[in-house]
């Protein structure tokens, strides 16, 4: 099967003083048609739309309110795969706009599917343009951004690589527009906490990534084993060379041995966490150390409102996390059996759903 490289294009790449700039657009898709012909599968996640609609619409500066940012969205959205349409076409490829929100990725049978359909668009040699449905995603417009989805989309893809490009050229030593001692790392081996504390959060007037997104997809897409390339995307050549193999720009982020099956990497990476519990010693062993399900008995305290199905944390006396899984009882029913044998649950609760408040093959170690 050929290799799969997902390209994210940011706002900050596609933006002008008159909308979009059609210009790189055209030498963006120069480049990834170049690297198409050649026999690779090219899946671009592109931001762009409120940059564009915004434009349309007369509309200056940034948008606070959330109801503007969406109807903005959606007028922005058709221009934005216009003027790919437009410039892939030239080079005789033909794209499909394709919008996704975070409940895809949290539902299996949506993620299942939204997978199949990827890839059977990569079958038809059609180019997948990837956005967020930001028309009806709320917290994705106030929290989320197109790193994260790219790294997303890459994991679901089973990418062979992910180019974040960027208006920098990469990961620095220290922010580049303020000193001129910062220097470019190359090559990054494992991403480290001392790794998150170089990258700023900032982004640009017209998208809302900055640097640390772009570590944080980073993360996620090299625990699944797919390495990532952050380049500057308004230097021609960058992509080009780096979608041929080059190293010799940006910042590379080397991918890291899978340790989970498909489920459990779903668990780890795509389901929104909505709450925690907090494990004794014990249950932290026999969870970390010997692959147990967690029991009633090791649990001490329980943060957070959620139900029966939820993803939730596993913490450790001392605040680190452990563990994420799919919690078999809410919070409300947690707070009552707690610290209690699995044979009390149901004379507590008047009934029993599972023996375990997580069961193994719904727990994965962080």
């Amino acid at each position: 099967m050929p290799e799969t490289i997902v390209v994210k294009i940011g706002s900050n790449i596609l933006a002008s003083a008159k909308g979009l700039n059609e210009k790189t657009i055209g030498q963006l898709a120069w480049d990834i048609s170049a690297a198409h012909d050649e026999g690779y599968d090219l899946v671009v996640v592109s931001s762009g739309a409120v940059a564009a609609g915004r434009y349309k619409l007369s509309i200056a500066g940034h948008i606070h309110d959330i109801n503007l940012k969406q109807a903005v969205a959606a007028v922005g959205q058709s221009s934005l795969v216009w003027a790919y349409e437009k410039a892939f076409g030239v080079f005789d490829k033909k794209v499909a706009q394709v919008l996704l929100t975070r409940d895809v990725f949290s539902d299996r049978k949506r993620f299942i599917n939204a997978g199949n359909t990827l890839n059977t668009l990569l079958s038809l040699k059609v180019i997948p343009i990837i956005n967020e449905n930001d028309t009806v995603s709320v917290e994705e417009l106030k929290f989320g951004d197109n790193d994260m989805l790219a790294a997303l989309v890459a994991s679901l893809l089973n990418a062979s690589k992910l180019i974040i490009l960027s208006d920098v050229d990469g990961l620095y030593t220290a922010d580049p527009r303020k000193t001129s001692k910062a220097r470019l790392i190359s090559n990054v081996a494992e991403i480290t906490d001392e790794i998150e504390a170089l990258a700023g959060g900032a982004g640009t007037i017209s998208g809302t990534g900055g640097m640390y997104s772009k570590i944080k997809a980073a993360k996620i897409a090299t625990a699944h084993g797919i390495p990532v390339t952050i380049i500057n995307g308004k230097k021609s050549g960058q992509l080009t060379n780096v979608l041929r193999g080059s190293t010799a720009f940006g910042t590379t982020f080397a991918a890291k041995q899978r340790k989970h099956g498909a489920r459990k990497s779903w668990i780890a990476s795509y389901l929104h966490t909505r709450g925690s519990v907090c494990l004794d010693d014990g249950a932290t062993d026999a969870v970390v150390s010997n692959g147990k399900s967690l029991l009633p008995s090791g649990v001490r305290s329980i943060e957070g409102n959620f139900e029966r199905g939820d993803a939730i944390f596993c913490i450790t006396l001392d605040g680190k996390k452990i563990a994420k899984g799919i919690v078999n009882y809410g919070s409300s029913e947690l707070v009552r059996i707690a610290g209690h044998k699995t044979s009390e649950i149901e004379s507590i609760l008047g009934y029993k759903y599972s023996d375990e408040i997580i069961h193994r093959n719904n727990l994965t170690l962080l």
